[in-house]
Parts: structure tokens; sequence; C-alpha cells
């Protein structure tokens, strides 16, 4: 799982958020309160977010700040919501156009 270490004394200590579950294409995963959507599925191997729909072109994070909608996932049953700003609640549920790896 990729995940942010320290490798410096220099930098900051990582303060993370309360672990929480939640749901990838069916999968239980780990994520952290305070993640974005987007970081949870980059964190557990997920690169295709969504597939466009004329030519099913696969789409992933892109801009990382809302303004492109490259990043939209279902979530809890709601489609294209933007991942990238979205931030993680225990429980979600989030259906990908792509699968862990791809």
């Amino acid at each position: 799982m990729l995940r942010i270490t320290r490798k410096s004394h220099d930098l900051p200590l990582i303060e993370r958020g309360p672990l929480v579950q939640v749901w990838i294409n069916g999968s239980q995963v780990n994520a952290y309160l305070g993640e974005t959507v987007a970081a949870v599925l980059i964190a557990n191997g997920y690169r295709t977010f969504r597939l466009t729909d004329k030519k099913q072109k696969p789409r992933g994070i892109y801009c990382g700040m809302g303004i492109c909608f490259d990043c939209t996932v279902e979530i809890d049953g709601v489609p294209d919501i933007r991942s990238c700003i979205t931030k993680i609640r225990d429980g979600m549920v989030i259906k990908t156009g792509g699968t862990a790896n791809g």
C-alpha cells in the first residue's frame, strides 16, 4: 500500500485522522478521516477512476483540485462525485470505472 513515510527529521510529523473502513468496488479497505477519496483510491492501486461515455477511455486524477471532472466516481449510490475534493467518511461505498492496478 502506497503511503507517505517520514524520511527526514527536517519534515514535520504526519498526523492522520482516525482509521475508518470504506468499500471500493465491493472490497473493504482502510482509510483515514481527512483523506480524499482520490488519495484512498490511489493508495489502493486504482489509476482508472471512470471511463468516458463515448469511447470508454480511462480517466483518473488529473487536476487534483476539483476543476476537470476526470476523477468522478459513484459514492453511496450518487454518480459523478469528484473524488479529489471529497473527504472520506466511515462506511462510504465507492464505485469506480476501473480496477485496482489499472
